[in-house]
């Protein structure tokens, strides 16, 4: 048996959407229920045109869809999405009007047998256990051995090609063996030729944010021939600056810092209005680069990593809205931010998100190799 495909799990009913999340507890239901028909429009008005199909891949942890958003821009349609976490469902949902059903949510009960076939694997992999922010257990923790079920799916489906996006960190995990085990794993137990860079969201997207991942690309040895020369894709010069990401006339009034004990300490080391500040629960970090600094997964709980600016117009203190977040990590302007979801859960989901430009070239990338003519 085979996963449902992305056109098999397509909802165009009020009813159906709601009933969804309801299940996933979303948000109150009588704010999911005032939102319904904004959504059901959003859903109506976008674009059903997309480039023309050029190869299949599957979205695992596919958090809120960075990831999809990047292969789809350079042809590629989804065929299966996993992803385990009720309210990054919920924001998927309403931005791919495509449910994920409970069977598919937790990838280590999803057999081999009912992942339909695909050109592509595509896998942001937890990346808490190798995070420098959180306590770097690894394979110690059982979202590290969350890799083990990448393999075996690689194993099973033998996929052309891979990509595999996490922290930095995990090059030095445990003195480098953590990463030597993952790629001696994908090179000798499964026969693919690796690829594997460092890449910065402000030097590879366009997107003012510093945001240093590894990404690990790989190709079939069975497919991949000496004339197609897979190489990552050059530097792009940073156009797009900080007042580019940001919101005008901001009226959520909840995002403003003068009701907080640390306001005063906040006014008199905010004094730029071109930088992006963070709060570090004691102390302001200020970020001198003229970029975003790494926008985190903890960033909405309250006192730690809290992304900070001062109006240039009202020279008011104020943290960054759920939108100007999805702006510093690349999200299309018509990528739907669902108001009847807490705050903290949309900046947890886009501190956890990749950073779609990037995704988009080395999927293009990708893309050209799959293409080659032998």
């Amino acid at each position: 048996m085979q996963l449902n495909t992305q056109k098999e799990n397509r909802y165009i009913s009020l009813k159906q959407i709601n009933q969804h999340l309801l299940h996933l507890r979303a948000g109150r239901p009588k704010d999911i229920e005032k939102e319904l028909e904004v959504i059901q429009s959003h859903l109506n008005n976008k674009s059903l045109k997309n480039t023309k199909e050029k190869f299949t891949f599957i979205d695992l942890f596919a958090g809120i869809g960075g990831m999809r958003l990047g292969f789809e821009c350079a042809g590629g349609k989804c065929v299966m999405s996993s992803e385990i976490d009720k309210k990054a469902l919920a924001t998927y949902l309403v931005n791919f009007d495509e449910y994920i059903p409970e069977q598919h949510q937790d990838i280590t009960k999803i057999s081999e047998l009912e992942i339909p076939n695909h050109d592509v694997l595509v896998a942001g992999f937890p990346c808490q256990a190798f995070s420098v922010a959180g306590e770097r257990k690894g394979f110690q923790d059982t979202r590290g051995t969350l890799f083990f079920d990448i393999q075996r799916i690689l194993s099973f489906k033998k996929p052309k090609a891979f990509l595999l996006e996490n922290v930095k960190g995990l090059l030095n995990h445990d003195h480098g063996k953590t990463y030597k085990t993952i790629i001696d794993t994908l090179e000798k137990k499964l026969n693919y030729k690796v690829f594997s860079k460092v890449l910065n969201t402000m030097e590879y997207g366009n997107i003012p944010q510093t945001r240093e991942r590894i990404y690990i690309v790989g190709f079939s040895n069975d497919f991949y021939k000496p004339n197609m020369n897979f190489s990552f894709p050059n530097p792009v010069k940073l156009n797009t600056s900080i007042e580019d990401c940001l919101e005008k006339n901001q009226i959520d009034q909840s995002l403003y810092y003068k009701k907080y004990r640390m306001h005063s300490k906040l006014e008199e080391e905010m004094l730029q209005t071109n930088t992006v500040y963070q709060w570090r629960r004691k102390y302001v970090r200020e970020n001198k680069s003229n970029v975003c600094p790494t926008l985190t997964a903890n960033m909405g709980t309250g006192g730690h990593n809290v992304p900070l600016i001062r109006e240039k117009t009202t020279r008011q203190i104020r943290k960054l809205s759920p939108r100007e977040c999805a702006n510093f990590q690349g999200f299309p302007k018509n990528f739907y931010i669902p108001k009847f979801m807490a705050k903290s859960c949309l900046y947890k989901q886009f501190g956890n998100s990749v950073s779609v430009p990037v995704i988009k070239i080395l999927a293009q990338s990708i893309e050209k190799i799959l293409t080659t003519k032998t």
